[in-house]
């Protein structure tokens, strides 16, 4: 009888620890279910508390939202996630791209400015100011010329022009323009 005695004080000693278990779990649960209940109501708080300033500042404003146009809006954005992926995607690579070609960029910039200096040196952009002015000064000319084809030259009217001092600067310049042009061509 004793055996059958302590056999059931054992039983109930195991149910009892089971129970303490079980009772354990439970009172976890409670706790997260509380937990979870105390973090709702704070995010409802916040969320009315977010809900009415934006609803204040909109107003301030004079902002009026459609809850339609909103809904459409975050379908569309929806829809077109891998569209907005897709973009984002060339972006990352314009900026690979961008950070790869820098340098070369940076090395083009460099050669195109030392190129500009030799230009410079060699006197181009002096020859090209003094076309400039020279070709100014033949479009003045040329709306000053008389295109009169009935006007005859005489052979000595021509030579008594050719002595005028402005021609005779104007063939002066190119004959020696002409001479050092040959001599420039000779020599390379």
């Amino acid at each position: 009888m004793e055996d059958k005695t302590n056999n059931v004080q054992e039983q109930i000693n195991e149910i009892n620890q089971k129970l303490d278990l079980v009772l354990h779990y439970v009172n976890e649960q409670r706790l997260k279910s509380e937990t979870i209940e105390d973090l709702f109501a704070d995010i409802s708080i916040i969320s009315k508390d977010a809900f009415s300033s934006t609803v204040e500042e909109l107003d301030t404003r004079g902002i009026e939202l459609n809850v339609d146009d909103i809904k459409a809006l975050t379908f569309k954005l929806i829809r077109n996630v891998n569209n907005f992926s897709q973009v984002m995607d060339m972006f990352e690579s314009l900026t690979d791209l961008l950070k790869d070609a820098g340098p070369i960029i940076n090395e083009v910039g460099i050669d195109f400015a030392h190129k500009l200096h030799e230009f410079e040196q060699k006197g181009y952009f002096e020859l090209f100011k003094q076309m400039a002015v020279l070709f100014d000064n033949a479009v003045v000319a040329y709306q000053n010329t008389d295109f009169d084809v009935n006007k005859k030259y005489s052979m000595f009217k021509i030579i008594r022009e050719i002595n005028s001092p402005e021609v005779k600067r104007t063939l002066g310049f190119m004959v020696t323009f002409l001479k050092n042009l040959s001599k420039e061509s000779s020599t390379k």
